[in-house]
């Protein structure tokens, strides 16, 4: 029994995003991980879980978090976002977190059926209608290349670049190169540049010199466990 507990239970951890010219936290980010024996790890595949846990959880989640933070941002893969028990979940939460703005990530995952960015850009207009905002996660990465993501560009309200996707350190002037090109694409559309992955205080400092004030990562915050109202026994 306690196997298949660990081998089944998930969570949100959530980790602040800060504007840094006020010093002040502006969302959340909701980041799934899963309990294993090792402790709390990131799923090995998010589109082997079952999409009612994924939408249930969301809908508890947000529920907490409602009055905390005026954003929330959830990570969406394609394949999760096509899925219709999630899209609901979405948009149940969204409801219920009401004025607060939730925030779908679209990451860069490959997902096992393809989806043309028409049939992607229709189910984030549907979101958008209901009071939501679209963020590009992850981009210059996986599948959220320029040449895949530049149509959704218009209908987008956030890029977000992950300095944890790439080998080399963020004093290399290649890295601070792709900061150039996507804070360029931001300004271009009108969008907010989220860096992510800031683990030390020489990243804070070159970021910040560099024009861009919203950040995530380590140096301010881990991810932190979020207990939904019935984990006392849990773990």
């Amino acid at each position: 029994m306690e196997e298949l507990l660990l081998e089944s239970l998930y969570r949100y951890f959530v980790q602040p995003q800060i504007d840094t010219n006020t010093n002040t936290i502006i969302g959340y980010e909701l980041l799934m991980k899963e309990l294993t024996e090792e402790g709390w790890r990131l799923p090995k595949s998010f589109s082997a879980i079952d999409p009612q846990i994924t939408a249930d959880l969301l809908i508890e989640t947000t529920k907490v978090l409602s009055d905390k933070v005026r954003r929330l941002s959830v990570n969406v893969s394609r394949e999760q976002l096509m899925t219709t028990t999630i899209s609901e979940a979405i948009i149940q939460s969204q409801k219920q977190i009401y004025p607060t703005k939730l925030v779908v990530e679209l990451t860069e995952d490959e997902s096992p059926t393809k989806y043309s960015n028409e049939e992607v850009k229709e189910k984030l207009n549907y979101f958008l209608d209901r009071g939501m905002q679209v963020s590009l996660d992850d981009v210059g990465t996986g599948i959220n290349h320029f040449h895949n993501i530049s149509d959704l560009l218009p209908i987008a309200s956030e890029l977000k670049f992950a300095l944890q996707n790439f080998s080399k350190k963020f004093i290399d002037k290649s890295m601070q190169q792709k900061i150039h090109f996507w804070h360029a694409m931001s300004k271009e559309y009108g969008l907010r540049l989220v860096v992510e992955g800031v683990e030390d205080k020489d990243d804070h400092k070159l970021i910040g010199k560099l024009g861009v004030n919203l950040k995530q990562g380590y140096y301010y915050s881990k991810p932190q466990l979020l207990k939904l109202p019935n984990d006392c026994c849990l773990y």
